[in-house]
């Protein structure tokens, strides 16, 4: 990446997230880490209250890239071809056509998808890390760039089916929206309608794709690389984790790290990075020991730890 590269990717990405915060206010931080979640070509989970304004982040995204977005409500009478689509017999051509599900979209956000049983969630699976779909032995491709936002209600767990560890590490970053502060609050009230309606497209499909290949291209030392994997490590080996993050959670936090990176307008990637990012993308794919979740103890908090005990490298090695 050139210097003047960096500068356009900063500039975009801030102006891509200007326009998102229109329609979703108080929320830069959950606003960036979405962009930076299409952008790294991963998918994106929201545990929240409802009425957050998940759906809302959705649509904006979609809306400033020129996107498609579809919203598929998880149901447990969900099935695995309500969401990929089926092929169906036509009497008239005498050929079978497909006819594609709610997954074909450039954002697609799943509500509640702990709700649906076991066998639809797995449905996801293959598109999100393939990006293809696979009905009666035919690929279908859902396009670039193709991103999952799914939600999940912390409140109520009864008739939910919990994501299993499988694809919960699918996911690249797990993070919740909350509740505006007072000001953002008023001002939403005040409005008391949809943002979204009247958000323009600040960027094409295209452009996204563009900005993927060219956060792939940030540099990252070997120092900060030992970094990430000294901190995968180390969840692996607490003492209150039963299982801790794998190189697919490292090669996830490196993919973050790049374009966080490039959304400052740097072409190299600083232990900083890694260190803002660390919770958000590796958090959720420990599982914490019987003790610890009895004792209360959450991953993040787990998390939180590792890295103040993680010694990054110095600057002067980067």
């Amino acid at each position: 990446m050139t210097p003047e590269q960096s500068a356009w990717f900063a500039e975009t990405f801030e102006a891509l997230s200007t326009n998102v915060g229109l329609a979703l206010l108080g929320k830069e931080r959950a606003i960036r880490l979405a962009w930076t979640a299409m952008i790294a070509e991963g998918h994106l989970l929201l545990e929240d209250a409802p009425g957050t304004g998940k759906t809302s982040l959705a649509k904006a995204l979609a809306a400033t890239v020129q996107g498609s977005h579809h919203r598929i409500q998880f149901t447990p009478d969900l099935l695995p071809s309500d969401v990929t689509g089926v092929t169906i017999y036509d009497q008239s051509t005498h050929r079978f056509e497909f006819h594609p599900g709610p997954i074909f979209a450039s954002v697609v956000l799943a509500d509640e998808i702990n709700r649906a049983s076991p066998k639809t969630q797995a449905a996801l699976l293959e598109v999100m890390e393939e990006g293809n779909v696979t009905v009666d032995g035919v690929s279908h491709p859902v396009g670039r760039p193709f991103m999952v936002i799914a939600t999940q209600n912390p409140i109520e767990q009864a008739g939910t089916y919990r994501l299993p560890e499988a694809q919960l590490d699918r996911f690249l970053i797990k993070t919740s929206l909350g509740y505006p502060d007072r000001a953002s609050a008023v001002e939403i009230l005040a409005g008391a309608k949809d943002r979204t309606a009247n958000l323009t497209p600040r960027i094409t499909t295209q452009a996204v794709g563009t900005m993927s290949d060219l956060a792939q291209t940030v540099h990252v030392e070997p120092s900060v690389l030992d970094y990430v994997a000294r901190l995968t490590e180390a969840t692996r080996e607490d003492g209150q984790t039963s299982l801790g993050a794998s190189v697919r959670g490292g090669l996830a936090l490196v993919r973050c790290a790049k374009v966080w990176a490039a959304a400052a307008g740097r072409e190299y990637v600083l232990p900083d990075d890694v260190k803002d990012l660390a919770t958000e993308v590796l958090a959720h794919r420990l599982v914490l020991d019987v003790e610890a979740e009895f004792a209360g103890v959450t991953s993040v908090e787990v998390l939180d730890r590792i890295v103040d005990t993680v010694q990054p490298p110095s600057l002067r090695g980067v």
